[in-house]
């Protein structure tokens, strides 16, 4: 696919920002995605995007619920974390497609503020150096069992091994996600059809798998429990956007297919994800009387008891690796890319410098690999657990501020603004809401209230955050949401047909072509600026002032 990016003017310095918007066009890091750009199908985005939940993690999740409390609250306790996740996730997925901008871009505009959504930006890249670590965790037992390298120096390998990878943004990991794709389905699927096919009694057996309480049946605490942890993947469709905000335009044409990759790329990915987490349950009951509770959990060893009943025993341990070594590299190319966005966005907001989206690759890389070493794998529900609070207030405060206060209650404006000048610094709506929900379900986790509501934390926050955003939008009239309601520019920002308009302008600071929704009239230039030149302006000179005072 080609990319169309418009030359440098000749004449101009080299200055740093001009180097940093060159940086940046690779996959328009931080900033609007422009049309020129998006020369993917949408069946292809699809698939890039769908590519990234090849993880094993699922599988390890499932298993760890299913021992932990039986079967039938783990297969309960997916489907509600399932329902949850699909139905927070579509507005968000939409608006990340439609628009074409980043959950963090969406996240500014929906609630938070251009300031107030640091805090957000750092929660998802913490999402992405955990998610790195498990993943890389599974590779190192991989590595372990097929190739005898310590689990030390196996972290190590699975860490570095992405770098190459993830510096060439969009363009080198859709070609990945493609390609690696049907390998891994196949090697994935096959091992669990063959058994229940040759065995039908393992499904009785796992049916019946009452979990290490002994218990049996379902019941609310454990169901909770077991969801908790599943929920602590909502922040996955910040991920699934990374890549959905590369869709073409929609159009008459192309509705079908666009709303079709959409809805399966965007709050879809929890059908594969879910199902991956009863495939673990599955497979760690089936290994159970081999390898016992400590290792049935890893991924390894399920899929190579899964491999060992269907082919010779020379195959075994080398499919089970390859399958591995696909799913990890497959998902920890997105969590590197996706954590060097979130924090290299947060970091020049704050800093208002672009220190280069490398040095944040780097650093997620490292704080992945500290973990890994740590052995994070053997207490992971407990850090999932926690996690899941922060991700649901978050995710379920956006979701409510574009489905409620947007089209219900229309405070909130409808079309996504992230560019600085535009916003207030700080939106009272989405930070009030997502403070208090995270902290009090945070309280109810560690037993601050009692045991008895300690499982009823994740839904604590989302409950809470549900409820408090529309709240604080009436309370504050939604006055918090536009600094400014004209942008300076006579050009509309939507199409027709309610796209992004096309319309290019030239940035009077670094002298390069944007399209219309990336830029704003400059305070002291008859010109325009670009939202990358506005965030890294340390004195304002071209910020545009409030338009609309609060009060």
């Amino acid at each position: 696919m080609s990319t169309t990016e418009s030359p440098q003017t000749a004449a101009a310095p080299a200055s740093p920002t001009s180097q940093a918007t060159k940086e940046t066009l690779e996959d328009y890091t931080l900033r609007f995605a422009p049309r020129s750009y998006r020369r993917w199908t949408p069946m292809v985005v699809s698939t890039t995007a769908l590519g990234g939940i090849a993880y094993m993690a699922d599988f390890s999740i499932g298993a760890g619920i299913g021992l932990a409390h039986g079967t039938g609250n783990a297969l309960v306790a997916i489907a509600v974390a399932a329902v949850v996740i699909f139905v927070t996730g579509f507005p968000l997925a939409y608006y990340g497609a439609r628009y074409n901008i980043d959950l963090d871009l969406v996240t500014r505009g929906s609630g938070f503020g251009y300031y107030g959504s640091v805090i957000t930006s750092v929660i998802f890249a913490s999402f992405t150096f955990i998610f790195f670590a498990l993943e890389g965790s599974i590779m190192a037992q991989g590595l372990e069992v097929g190739l005898g390298l310590p689990l030390w120096l196996g972290y190590l390998v699975s860490t570095l091994m992405v770098i190459p990878l993830v510096i060439y943004g969009m363009k080198a990991l859709s070609k990945l996600q493609v390609w690696t794709t049907p390998i891994w389905l196949l090697l994935m699927v096959g091992p669990l059809v063959y058994l229940i096919a040759s065995d039908p009694g393992t499904v009785d057996r796992f049916l019946a798998y009452a979990g290490t309480d002994g218990e049996g049946g379902v019941n609310t605490a454990a169901v909770l429990l077991g969801a908790g942890v599943c929920l602590s993947l909502i922040a996955q469709i910040g991920e699934q956007i990374d890549y959905l905000r590369f869709m073409p335009p929609k159009t008459e044409a192309n509705k079908r297919a666009w709303w079709t990759a959409v809805v399966m790329a965007g709050p879809g990915w929890v059908v594969l994800g879910a199902l991956k987490q009863a495939i673990g349950v599955f497979l760690a009951v089936y290994i159970l009387a081999e390898v016992g509770p400590g290792a049935a959990p890893e991924p390894i060893q399920q899929f190579k008891g899964a491999f060992d009943a269907m082919m010779p025993s020379w195959l075994v341990v080398p499919l089970a690796v390859i399958l591995v070594v696909i799913s990890q590299i497959k998902i920890n190319v997105t969590n590197a890319y996706s954590g060097s966005l979130a924090w290299t966005n947060s970091f020049t907001r704050v800093t208002k410098r672009y220190p280069g989206r490398m040095v944040f690759v780097l650093f997620n890389l490292a704080v992945a690999l500290v973990l890994m070493e740590a052995d994070m794998f053997s207490f992971l529900n407990d850090i999932l657990g926690f996690y899941s609070n922060c991700a649901i207030a978050w995710v379920v405060t956006v979701a409510t501020d574009i489905g409620i206060n947007k089209y219900v209650l229309k405070l909130s404006p409808r079309a996504p603004e992230f560019r600085r000048g535009m916003l207030y610094a700080v939106n009272p709506v989405g930070v009030v809401a997502f403070v208090a929900a995270s902290g009090l379900s945070i309280a109810l986790y560690f037993h601050l209230f009692g045991d008895t509501l300690q499982p009823y934390s994740p839904v604590a926050a989302a409950v809470i955050a549900f409820v408090l955003t529309p709240l604080m939008a009436i309370v504050t009239k939604g006055r918090y949401y536009l600094r400014r309601t004209d942008d300076g520019i006579s050009e509309p920002l939507l199409d027709a047909e309610g796209n992004p308009s096309a319309t290019t302008f030239d940035c009077h600071v670094c002298h390069q072509s944007f399209e219309r929704p990336d830029l704003t009239a400059c305070l002291v230039h008859d010109a325009v600026v670009c939202s990358l030149c506005l965030s890294t302006d340390k004195v304002g000179d071209h910020v545009l002032p409030a338009q609309t005072p609060a009060g």
